[in-house]
């Protein structure tokens, strides 16, 4: 997916999957870059970090630019992180929204989820719902709002379903991969993006602050108001947050492109 204009933008999703979910965060940032995405079940192979380097990778090459900051959502904050430590030449600067540390292990009972990954989708999902909610309620001020956001929600996960056995695929290599050492390789400029404490409570806060250790010079970024859904619940803000990051980085950055940069069609 290719959409917008001016510097290129490579969006990560998250464990979900699908670039589909983060449309509110797409058409934001959008206004100020082009977005380039993808989905993760897009890349078939053993390996599903290899599948997606090599994705990324075509992914630049297609839309003609050297280089271009990463933003990895979540799971995709891991993707990423793995990527810029094998690509630095081609990560001018990295964003990191709500990741789960590299270090971190499933609970008992997501390692069972991953057992019996189709078996399990109900319980996940009403797990997701539990956890969501409080954040929802803190996100949206009127009733009206959240019914619509919710709704908006339910319909984008029913229209693009998510694979379980993928997810539970993607997750077990996860904890097969050395990731902590690909973060400790990563120089370019970072930024974590978490929401608060009391609402993120799919990756806990201090979870994804430990990148702030593990990469040298990252920095970090709350978006109040939000927990884990941030980037489609306040996607104005987020793409807020992302521009000011990057219009710190150096300005002779391979990625920036001219002023008369011609606008992509999306497709």
């Amino acid at each position: 997916m290719d959409r917008g204009a001016r510097s290129p933008l490579v969006l990560i999703p998250g464990i979900q999957g699908r670039w589909e979910w983060m449309t509110p965060a797409i058409d934001a940032l959008g206004t100020t870059h082009r977005v380039l995405t993808f989905s993760l079940n897009d890349s078939p192979g053993e390996s599903a970090f290899a599948g997606w380097v090599a994705a990324i990778d075509r992914l630049l090459d297609r839309a003609g630019t050297p280089a271009a900051p990463l933003v990895g959502v979540s799971f995709g904050g891991l993707v990423a992180a793995h990527y810029a430590a094998l690509r630095p030449d081609r990560v001018p600067a990295l964003v990191l929204v709500s990741p789960p540390s590299p270090g971190w292990r499933l609970d008992p009972q997501s390692a069972g989820y991953t057992q019996r990954p189709r078996a399990a989708l109900p319980l996940f999902a009403w797990r997701s719902v539990r956890r969501l909610t409080p954040e929802i309620m803190a996100s949206f001020p009127t009733w009206r709002s959240r019914l619509q956001f919710g709704a908006t929600y339910v319909v984008r996960a029913l229209r693009w379903p998510v694979s379980p056995s993928r997810m539970a695929a993607w997750a077990n290599e996860w904890m097969r991969t050395d990731l902590e050492s690909d973060c400790r390789r990563i120089g370019a400029p970072t930024l974590i993006i978490t929401g608060e404490p009391r609402l993120d409570r799919v990756v806990s806060v201090s979870s994804s602050l430990e990148y702030l250790n593990l990469i040298a010079g990252a920095r970090h970024s709350t978006l109040t108001g939000t927990g884990h859904i941030g980037l489609i619940a306040k996607p104005r803000e987020f793409a807020a947050v992302v521009d000011r990051f990057l219009e710190d980085t150096p300005s002779d950055l391979a990625w920036r492109p001219s002023s008369g940069a011609r606008r992509p069609v999306a497709r």
